[in-house]
């Protein structure tokens, strides 16, 4: 039996005069693209937990107008984000129009799986690796269920398949995914990460981190690896094992964290020395008042807004790029929050900078707050969440304000001579930094 594994992955913001108006802009869409060509974990790891007797085929649809023929196969199971959901739908019948039975599986299904099951055969709610075995079993039997769901259960990450990367075609992509850990110990209302697959936080061990490295390195020998983490350094005893283990596998790296990692300069020196690149902090707000209500179980972000910009300077000084990452449109932000933001960058020295717009994702406490205010401008829109469409009243401006603040804001902060701008100071602040640990060891007599 042949299955194919499809990967939607083609996000595009919706409104076209702002792709027109800003998206255009190369700093705007950088990570956006990213994000949308890199390959899908999810179905490389259920890959690595298939039986050898199927025959598998791994396959991304970026836009469903230029899928003419349909991979054959005898089961599709379609990932897919928020964004194009409706277009892994319309795949689907068109599976199911030809007598394929198709699974739907992945966050927007977990958190809607009535919606799903009117588009396909098979959902799977919840953590994928749970399901799947018997999922194949079923559909070798010919009994297969609506809906398979954990129940209860949790997997565990030590029983992690190994992905197959090998069904990549590497030069396809800037970098690869692994994942070290999912979940994650805070609960910002706006999250429709991991946290919705899992009510855990949980690691991996690291020798299967390292062992998923290496079969990326068999297969792409210019290894980037970004770990697909909701926040990698919240276990800092696993992080400081893991960044030890990577230190001889010559790879670069880039993942998600917060801004904690700049409270321990042994972590900042083994991330450093493991080949760090970039990490990306979700600042949120320029303003204190912004982050009020961002998170359910604590302030915890509130409380480390004072420490911002020495954090991004510690981190910086190791020579790993901070990339900060503004929503805008939170509930605290009036219309002078571009001109915040524009000024916090300058005065914090961030190397780069990601700035979204405040998203509803279903089966978050956002999402349902704000339906509850009845502020979503149409509840089912999902090709509008693209982070950068917006799709909600925001509380302190218009719709139109918020629209023209992303353009104009993206427009200065992705400038040629601002990027230009912000890549200067952080060579300077790096050779400065060099300067000074060399004339403290020197004092040292190191």
């Amino acid at each position: 039996m042949k299955i194919a594994l499809i990967a939607m992955s083609g996000v595009r913001a919706f409104n076209e005069e702002l792709t027109r108006l800003g998206m255009t802009l190369p700093g705007f869409v950088e990570r956006s693209k990213v994000i949308a060509s890199l390959p899908s974990l999810s179905l490389l790891t259920l890959a690595g937990m298939t039986p050898d007797r199927f025959e598998i085929e791994y396959h991304e649809v970026a836009d469903i107008k230029d899928l003419t023929v349909l991979p054959s196969c005898d089961l599709a199971a379609i990932s897919t984000y928020t964004a194009q959901v409706k277009e892994a739908y319309e795949l689907s019948q068109r599976y199911r129009e030809v007598g394929v039975k198709t699974v739907l599986g992945g966050l927007h299904a977990t958190a809607l799986p009535q919606e799903a099951e009117r588009y396909c055969d098979v959902v799977v709610v919840g953590e994928g690796e749970l399901s799947w075995p018997g999922l194949l079993k079923d559909f070798e039997k010919g009994c297969l269920q609506r809906v398979y769901k954990p129940d209860g259960r949790e997997f565990d990450l030590a029983e992690s398949p190994l992905p197959r990367f090998d069904l990549l075609k590497p030069e396809k992509y800037n970098r690869l995914t692994i994942q070290t850990q999912r979940g994650c110990t805070w609960k910002c209302n706006f999250c429709a990460s991991s946290i919705t697959l899992t009510s855990h936080y949980k690691i991996k061990p690291v020798q299967k981190v390292v062992r998923e490295i290496r079969a990326v390195k068999e297969v792409w020998p210019h290894t980037f690896i970004e770990f697909s983490d909701d926040n990698t350094f919240v276990n800092k005893r696993h992080s400081k094992e893991l960044m030890r283990a990577l230190a001889d596998e010559g790879i670069r790296w880039f993942t998600e964290t917060d801004v904690s990692v700049a409270e321990d300069d042994e972590l900042l020196s083994l991330m450093r020395d493991s080949g760090c690149a970039q990490v990306l902090i979700g600042f949120e707000s320029p303003t204190v008042e912004g982050l009020e209500g961002v998170e359910l179980k604590t302030n915890w972000k509130r409380k480390r807004f004072d420490h911002y910009k020495a954090a991004i300077e510690r981190i910086q000084s190791y020579g790993i790029a901070v990339n900060g990452c503004f929503v805008l449109g939170l509930d605290g932000h009036a219309a002078d929050t571009f001109d915040r933001v524009w000024d916090f960058v300058q005065e914090s020295g961030l190397y780069e900078v990601q700035i979204t717009v405040m998203t509803a994702f279903p089966g978050t406490p956002l999402y349902s707050r704000l339906q509850d205010e009845g502020r979503l401008l149409d509840p089912t829109a999902w090709e509008k969440c693209t982070l950068f469409d917006v799709n909600l009243k925001p509380k302190q401006m218009s719709v139109s304000e918020l629209e023209r603040g992303l353009v104009e804001l993206g427009q200065r902060l992705y400038s040629k001579e601002a990027k230009r701008a912000r890549t200067k100071a952080f060579r300077n602040q790096i050779r400065r930094s060099t300067m000074r640990r060399q004339a403290e060891r020197r004092e040292n007599g190191n």
